[in-house]
């Protein structure tokens, strides 16, 4: 099945209310003197973002702003893609594929859909443009849990490239936060043909198994990330455990109790607008979707481990309040980074609290490849002519 579905979000009334009788319902966990520090998700932080779901936050509202945008849906190696499709008025947009990760959805993607489709109108330069094509990941929010097993980046990393042909995309760019740093990645191995280049916030690759001393030769920025690297395992990476070994086990407690869900995903979007926090747990909450969406740690666990490095353009761009990449094994993993810049704000949801450093970092990477001298870039024919899918 190849056919691409106009899409609308319309959660029944229904749902809602059975939200509203959970969270009222909610029996909440037991916490001793004390507990509420070093011991995960206090009760009193998800009690807050509990009461303000119940009381005052408007699902409706992002309903519509999410329906603001063209949406669709479509098959895809036997699952349900479902995607933002936003074409530019500029005529040489470069398309673009932008892919969120766990516990994010495309609602991370929301606020810079205008600046890249439309730059003219937000003050940008015209000349850096984009058809912006957003997918939900398979198993996750709007696309639905994935019928059977094995959707791992790379696997999804190859529906994206099937997407994107199917809107009739001859070359096109990628980008992505989280998982989906490494689907952009594995798309620069999938479709190389095609890619213009990949803009990621993360390069996160394992330890060489060739070089045991790797580690005495890093530098002093290097040495610093792979201690915050070891801190996180250490300490912080609980949920990572549980989602790679026995992922179905949680996923029991995650889709019977939104509380449940709310404390475990906030577990990991510290620093989030209140309301931005509300709306990816609301997704995968209306959606479905809870146990289904953790299951891309235990299949990438799965995937064998790539031997060669990549050969798109690649840029990395990282915040502040992010865990950073080893650029040691990012240059053993990716032959050409071009681009590689860090900045002194903005967390790991950097579209959502440094937007401007995010939309200008990506922009300034892709006006680089399409407008190299003597590059078949220079003159961009990306669209396939008399496309009409979408």
């Amino acid at each position: 099945m190849t056919r691409i579905r106009p899409y609308r979000v319309e959660v029944p009334d229904q749902e809602l209310a059975d939200l509203r009788n959970r969270l009222t319902g909610t029996r909440w966990a037991p916490e001793p003197a004390g507990g509420d520090k070093g011991y995960g998700v206090p009760v009193a932080a998800v009690r807050e973002l509990a009461t303000y779901w119940l009381e005052s936050y408007d699902w409706r509202g992002w309903e519509a702003r999410i329906n603001a945008h063209d949406q669709f849906t479509t098959t895809i190696d036997g699952t349900n893609v479902h995607f933002v499709h936003v074409r530019s008025p500029e005529p040489d947009a470069v398309p673009l594929i932008l892919t969120h990760g766990w516990p994010g959805t495309l609602v991370e993607y929301l606020d810079v859909i205008g600046p890249l489709t439309d730059p003219r109108a937000h003050g940008l330069d015209p000349t850096v443009a984009f058809d912006v094509v957003i997918p939900s990941l398979p198993g996750f929010a709007f696309s639905g849990p994935t019928p059977d097993t094995g959707w791992g980046p790379r696997r999804i990393a190859r529906a994206w490239a099937v997407l994107m042909e199917r809107l009739g995309y001859q070359q096109f760019g990628a980008a992505g936060n989280d998982w989906g740093s490494y689907i952009s990645a594995e798309l620069a191995h999938i479709a190389p043909a095609t890619m213009i280049g990949a803009h990621v916030t993360q390069v996160w690759v394992p330890p060489p198994a060739d070089d045991p001393d790797w580690a005495s030769t890093l530098s002093g920025r290097d040495a610093r990330t792979l201690a915050d690297f070891r801190d996180l395992f250490d300490n912080h990476a609980s949920y990572g455990a549980v989602h790679g070994q026995q992922p179905q086990t949680i996923a029991h407690a995650l889709s019977d109790s939104p509380v449940g869900l709310l404390g475990w995903n906030a577990q990991v979007m510290g620093g989030l607008n209140t309301d931005i926090l509300l709306t990816h747990v609301a997704i995968h909450w209306l959606t479905g979707t809870a146990g289904s969406a953790i299951r891309i740690y235990a299949e990438h666990s799965r995937e064998p481990a790539r031997t060669s490095p990549s050969t798109v353009p690649l840029a990395v761009a990282q915040f502040a309040g992010d865990l950073g990449s080893i650029r040691y094994l990012a240059e053993r993993a990716h032959s050409r980074i071009v681009s590689w810049n860090e900045y002194d704000r903005g967390g790991h949801y950097a579209t959502h609290d440094a937007p401007d450093l995010w939309l200008n970092d990506l922009r300034t990477f892709f006006a680089t490849l399409t407008a190299r001298p003597g590059s078949d870039l220079t003159t961009p024919d990306f669209r396939t002519p008399g496309r009409t899918t979408t």
